[in-house]
């Protein structure tokens, strides 16, 4: 499989910062193309899939799961004076409901399982690269496309989505907890105010959108630990660069995704 490797070690300079992304892009678009052949292709490594989701979620889980509590306990301490001074509390539940699962779970939960599970893909797979395991494979008849990195995308394409729904729930506890001691407010009452606000219309996209997210981590991890050369330290490069990379590619695309979701769905 021919794909470019940007110059890393040309000075840097616009027209050479230019031509490495354009190098970047045509690149992630090959790696992407080989991903959907080969994972149509038997054999299916289900259970390789299966064990990278277990690996990838335990790693995720108890970070998402702070995050998850101080996104709604913020979300809801922040926005109480607010709402109090226009006289609007009533609807605080369900604006912070809507702002979770709309925008803030989704995006969040995807930085931060690009944080944590692109930079180890990279490290790992880099770390096969430059020490040639990946070329024994080869020479062993093996498929190390198909086992490394078909299986790595899968999971966490699968994944995220999981984890975003757990994080949206975990939200709406830290919300609530905020409320309690701002509003006193019940928990009837809360509950109530978010399933009158909430429509299934509106959690589709924002949980629809996490399988992008996740493919994105998956692919962008699996490409720059797979591509890496230079020793231990192009193993670092594509650990760091691997989480820029994917961090800055889900906020373009959740932006092109909230514009598409506004188009297709104007009464949101």
């Amino acid at each position: 499989m021919n794909i470019p490797k940007p110059k890393y070690m040309q000075k840097p300079g616009f027209s050479v910062m230019l031509r490495n992304f354009f190098i970047q892009i045509s690149g992630l678009t090959i790696f992407t193309a080989e991903y959907l052949k080969q994972s149509l292709l038997p054999p299916y490594e289900v259970t390789e899939v299966k064990k990278h989701m277990n690996e990838l979620g335990l790693k995720t889980f108890p970070i998402v799961s702070i995050t998850g509590l101080i996104i709604g306990l913020v979300m809801a301490l922040q926005s109480q004076p607010v709402f109090v001074r226009f006289g609007a509390v009533d609807f605080l539940p369900g604006t912070v409901a809507l702002t979770v699962v709309r925008e803030l779970g989704p995006v969040i939960t995807a930085l931060i399982f690009a944080g944590r599970v692109s930079s180890g893909i990279g490290a790992e797979l880099g770390s096969m690269r430059v020490t040639e395991q990946i070329d024994a494979m080869e020479v062993s008849a093996i498929q190390p496309f198909k086992y490394l990195v078909v299986t790595r995308i899968t999971a966490t394409t699968m994944i995220l989505p999981i984890l975003t729904i757990y994080v949206i729930f975990l939200a709406f506890i830290g919300a609530y907890i905020a409320l309690i001691m701002t509003e006193n407010m019940s928990f009837e009452y809360y509950k109530n105010s978010i399933v009158t606000t909430i429509e299934f219309g509106d959690l589709i996209p924002g949980v629809a959108k996490t399988f992008i997210f996740g493919y994105i981590v998956g692919l962008v991890g699996c490409y720059k630990g797979y591509m890496a050369d230079g020793g231990t330290e192009g193993v670092g490069r594509a650990s760091t660069t691997a989480v820029v990379v994917a961090s800055l590619l889900i906020l373009l695309v959740d932006t092109v995704l909230v514009k598409i979701t506004l188009w297709l769905w104007p009464t949101l």
